[in-house]
């Protein structure tokens, strides 16, 4: 893989966060329509779904090619968007899309969570280099986003199990974003607490 390079801080949060605002705003122009497509009729979700998977491949693929990296969630993200996308498509069934938060979050809490019991903050791994902490910051920090993540993959579970697709879109589209940000903002006691200073001369 090429060396990490440094792009347009707006133009890495249109890739990232592109494909959703267009999945958004397809599904609210098609949600009422049906398009029969080789005899069989698929509702307006399943054709934004449909677009929505080599949408984000691009986005994903565009990235890797300007910044010749990627992380680790983006690259697990766009595999259960393709899978959990595609069998939405084949079976004609937006629940395998409805799934795929929750999958992605239980995904990461595990992953999280395997690494707390072996003492280890895996967090650190992903983003020691945005938020430099100390031994005790990352632990505590890891803890409390392995407890959000399986709260969210909860709460998806409750969300479209319960609520119209139009409510899940919404959701998904805004709740959970908001909801990451959040989290992120009220940390801000244990970067404070735990923070390391970084030498001005490296």
């Amino acid at each position: 893989m090429a060396d990490p390079r440094e792009i347009n801080p707006f133009l890495k949060l249109s890739l990232d966060i592109g494909p959703i605002v267009l999945f958004f705003a397809a599904y609210i122009k098609l949600k009422d329509r049906m398009f029969t497509i080789g005899g069989t009729e698929y509702e307006g979700f399943i054709v934004v779904t449909a677009c929505f998977i080599p949408l984000i491949l691009a986005s994903t693929a565009i990235l890797w090619k300007l910044t010749g990296k990627l992380s680790q969630m983006q690259v697990i993200t766009a595999i259960l968007i393709t899978v959990m996308g595609g069998l939405s498509v084949w079976f004609n069934d937006e629940r395998f899309f409805k799934m795929k938060p929750t999958m992605i979050y239980l995904l990461f809490a595990a992953v999280l969570g395997f690494g707390l019991l072996r003492g280890q903050s895996y967090l650190k791994l992903v983003m020691e280099e945005m938020m430099p902490l100390e031994y005790e910051g990352w632990m505590i920090l890891t803890r409390r986003l392995t407890g959000f993540f399986f709260g969210l993959a909860l709460l998806n579970e409750v969300i479209w199990r319960n609520f119209s697709t139009e409510h899940w879109v919404y959701f998904k589209t805004f709740g959970l974003t908001a909801a990451v940000f959040i989290f992120f903002i009220t940390q801000g006691g244990v970067m404070r607490r735990h923070g390391i200073e970084e030498d001005d001369g490296a």
